[in-house]
């Protein structure tokens, strides 16, 4: 089976990442993602640490948080649709987000000190969690939940958009605020993202040891995306939950 018939796992990716041919002997291995990927870790870590200290000295970090992000959104588009370019791109992708944490987490640092490190504790355990109900196949990947993740995503991340760009125009809306709707969603988000990962792991599993090498940077671009939402979206849910309470 030609790998381009088979659709992604990830919404992150396009199908047509594995339309190319490669002619290089060289496959995607589990073990390069995992360097790769802690690597990126690693990055994000340190970018973080020192926008928490910039801060911790009175620099405003909301444009290191907004700067961030939008640049992973460009280099996010750009790594669609030229997939060859991934090797130099995912690493300027890292640092984008080690930015966009980096303020984000800060505020939450400065109200909160202890927060993002439960957050953390919280993202690395659910990881490991739906890793184990993957490998013991606990948790199936179905076709029919396969199509129920991806839907349930992209539909939570439309609605974040469509909140986002109602906000320049004086619009609020109630995602961002700490009611019983904004806390649901908020789980649901939560929940959604850490499904997200047992699709990671299927898709890695279906095509390590036979697409091409690069493709690691591609499958390491989709694990940061994955493993970064859900973190998120738990220290958000943790805010509102503190605040709240």
């Amino acid at each position: 089976m030609r790998l381009s018939n088979y659709k992604t796992n990830n919404p992150v990716f396009s199908g047509y990442f594995w339309e190319e041919q490669n002619d290089s002997n060289k496959k995607m291995t589990v073990t390069g993602i995992i360097v790769k990927s802690l690597l990126c870790i690693l990055v994000i870590a340190a970018i973080t640490a020192y926008i928490w200290k910039l801060n911790e000295g009175g620099m405003p970090v909301k444009w290191f948080t907004l700067g961030g992000m939008l640049a992973a959104i460009v280099i996010s588009v750009i790594i669609s649709v030229r997939q060859n370019w991934a090797p130099f791109l995912v690493p300027l992708y890292t640092i984008a987000k080690g930015i966009f944490l980096g303020g984000f987490s800060a505020y939450a640092h400065k109200h909160f000190p202890e927060m993002p490190f439960q957050a953390i504790g919280v993202t690395i355990v659910t990881f490991f969690v739906m890793l184990i109900f993957y490998q013991t196949r606990v948790i199936v990947i179905t076709k029919k939940l396969r199509s129920v993740i991806i839907t349930a995503t992209v539909s939570i991340i439309v609605v974040y958009l469509i909140s986002w760009v109602l906000s320049f125009f004086g619009i609020k809306s109630y995602l961002w605020g700490t009611s019983w709707f904004a806390i649901v969603f908020n789980c649901i988000a939560a929940i959604v993202a850490s499904f997200a990962l047992l699709l990671d792991f299927d898709y890695i599993e279906r095509y390590k040891n036979k697409a091409p090498k690069y493709k690691e940077w591609l499958a390491t671009w989709g694990l940061l995306a994955t493993l970064i939402w859900l973190y998120v979206e738990i220290l958000r849910l943790m805010q509102k939950l503190a605040i709240r309470f």
